[in-house]
């Protein structure tokens, strides 16, 4: 059985290293990125705070080794769900069983005034290139923004504005400076009352306004203020903004999505394509968009993978479990255990903040790099073999 795997984020690489650890040579599975490596999304935020460099939170795709994997660096042009093949400037690809992981595209443009007035932190290149204008800000008015929903970790907001504070502070110049949250929800975390009520607490602590119900609908770069949805505008000296997600082109082109994404049986993954699959951001399964969620739906994936090469053997229903961590500033991190069942209301737990689960945090990354690309890494150097 031929295995295609579109996208190497979290999904993507979790399940080419579980059907591997588990088929070894027999496995034959194709894993297609147009990217030249990983970046975990917490890591950005280290980047720009000028905790780390770059080159000390990537890890590249060239270092897959992996029995029964072989990964294609490569565009894809046009996707066939029906026949289950790929177009990619690499050449044509076809499978038995076909998974999508290709993730949200960010489109900073689609917010007006947002490119030439403002700053995006959710992009690689947009967070990587904030580590230098953080690193020279001389104190203002500083806004930290939604700009559309859906987004991928909703937390990250809520940590970026926390970690701001702390790094003003360490500039000496937060005295001088006002940092604004703006976010489209009631409340920074609305599936765990426990840590919106944590975070409410540590931004009065701080002095962090705190903006919810609103969206940052466009920049004016001339007049330096920030147009909101409810009419009202704010100024700013800096802005950081979260920018639109889409399903990327070359999914909503193939006649896989409804309303934007993919929708997939909560349970299974599946699509409405025979043997085809479709995990993480790319879909609409009703989990916030974030790649711990991705992970674990490329395990359950992986799973109804082997029962069928295996002609039978357990499989599992996804049970929309998630943990994310949670950066408080101060060198202190919480951790967030949140269940997504269809039908129900989200239920999420809290734990912390404290420095030991910040450790947890790092080993969380360590762990994923060791599993997936056979390297160690502490979280801020450069990996190593």
């Amino acid at each position: 059985m031929r295995i295609l795997v579109l996208g190497a984020g979290f999904g993507g690489l979790e399940l080419a290293t579980k059907l591997s650890e588990e088929l070894g040579d027999d496995l034959d599975l194709v894993l297609i990125d147009k990217g030249e490596g990983f970046v975990f999304g917490f890591s950005k935020l280290d980047v720009m705070f000028g905790k780390t460099v770059p080159e000390g939170v990537f890890h590249p795709y060239r270092h897959i080794d992996k029995p029964g994997v072989r990964f294609v660096q490569a565009s894809i042009l046009s996707i066939d769900p029906a026949a289950k093949t790929v177009e990619t400037d690499a050449g044509t690809f076809a499978a038995d069983v076909m998974v999508v992981a290709l993730g949200a595209d960010l489109d900073p443009s689609a917010t007006p005034g947002l490119v030439a007035g403002g700053n995006e932190l959710y992009t690689v290149a947009g967070a990587f290139a904030l580590r230098d204008v953080l690193a020279d800000f001389p104190g203002g008015d500083v806004i930290v923004a939604v700009t559309s929903t859906p987004f991928k970790c909703p937390p990250a907001p809520s940590e970026t504005a926390l970690l701001m504070h702390d790094h003003l502070t360490a500039l000496g110049v937060r005295d001088a400076s006002s940092i604004a949250l703006v976010m489209p929800m009631a409340v920074p975390i609305p599936p765990s009352p426990e840590a919106s009520k944590a975070l409410l607490a540590a931004f009065a602590e701080r002095g962090i306004a705190w903006h919810p119900d609103r969206l940052v609908r466009g920049l004016d770069p001339g007049r330096k203020v920030a147009l909101l949805t409810d009419g009202s505008e704010m100024a700013y000296d800096l802005f950081l903004g979260v920018p639109v997600h889409h399903a990327p082109p070359v999914v909503a082109e193939s006649g896989l999505t409804v309303d934007g994404w993919i929708p997939v049986d909560p349970l299974t993954l599946e699509t409405a394509f025979t043997d085809v699959y479709a995990v993480g951001d790319v879909t609409s399964v009703g989990t916030p968009k974030a790649g711990v969620f991705a992970e674990g739906q490329a395990s359950v994936v992986a799973e109804a993978i082997l029962a069928r090469i295996r002609e039978g053997g357990a499989t599992r229903a996804y049970d929309g479990h998630g943990t994310c961590y949670l950066e408080f500033g101060h060198a202190m991190v919480a951790r967030v255990d949140v269940t997504f069942l269809s039908g129900a209301a989200p239920e999420g737990a809290l734990e912390g903040p404290s420095d030991a689960i910040a450790l947890d945090k790092q080993d969380f990354g360590a762990t994923r790099v060791r599993r997936w690309f056979g390297r160690t890494w502490d979280g801020r150097a450069p990996s190593s073999a």
